[in-house]
């Protein structure tokens, strides 16, 4: 199949209030203005040198996610456009997101990544951790940032009861957090579920599903 054939099966099993972020990261702007045209308008990645560089040669109608890990001194060169950036795991980087949001004169949408994977490797602040800045007098005075829910990657297992159980605390943990709503926590996002997961994600609860290689086939690092 090619990516209109994919992006459109991918649809078809997925609810219309679920949001599809098109995961585009190592591939090329032929292949994301392949699923432009076939109606897709939200794309992730998990570079921002990347993103910026496809971010000034693609439609200014795109909404760009940063889906990736994110070093504070490089916020700087999204903070003009990006839409959402999924990866948030410490309060020092929503400081620095709203700093540079500041200077745009935005307000930049943000979830945090709760850690609910069993790896090392998975970045992400805990429950308490996530709690306890939410409800910060700190957090209160960030005025450029506005935190609309949560993201997390769960194990890379093909144990789907594993998968299950991560997914499930998510969302037990997301709806906890809705007595700490305020004037820039407004929590909306569940950001869960990819390629190999995102039907089981769905059913657990997730409104925000990053696909990538189910719509552009396998990536090529080299």
């Amino acid at each position: 199949m090619n990516i209109q054939e994919n992006l459109n099966y991918i649809k078809s099993r997925v609810p219309k209030h679920i949001t599809l972020v098109a995961v585009s990261k190592t591939k090329p702007v032929t292949d994301l203005m392949e699923a432009y045209h076939a109606g897709q308008r939200i794309f992730g990645e998990n570079k921002i040198q990347e993103m910026a560089e496809k971010y000034e040669i693609m439609p200014k109608d795109i909404e760009w996610h940063m889906i990736g890990h994110v070093q504070s001194n490089k916020v700087k060169y999204m903070a003009s456009f990006v839409s959402l950036i999924h990866g948030v795991d410490n309060f020092k980087l929503l400081e620095e997101i709203n700093k540079q949001a500041k200077k745009h004169d935005r307000v930049i949408n943000c979830l945090l990544q709760i850690k609910i994977a069993l790896e090392d490797s998975k970045f992400g602040m805990t429950f308490v951790e996530a709690s306890e800045v939410l409800k910060s007098e700190a957090f209160l005075q960030l005025k450029n940032i506005q935190v609309v829910g949560v993201m997390g990657m769960a194990t890379f297992t093909e144990n789907e009861n594993q998968i299950k159980k991560e997914f499930t605390l998510l969302k037990t943990f997301f709806d906890s957090l809705k007595s700490y709503e305020s004037i820039n926590f407004k929590p909306e996002t569940i950001s869960m579920g990819m390629s190999s997961d995102y039907v089981l994600a769905i059913s657990c609860g997730s409104t925000m599903i990053r696909v990538g290689s189910s719509i552009f086939g396998e990536r090529n690092y080299n």
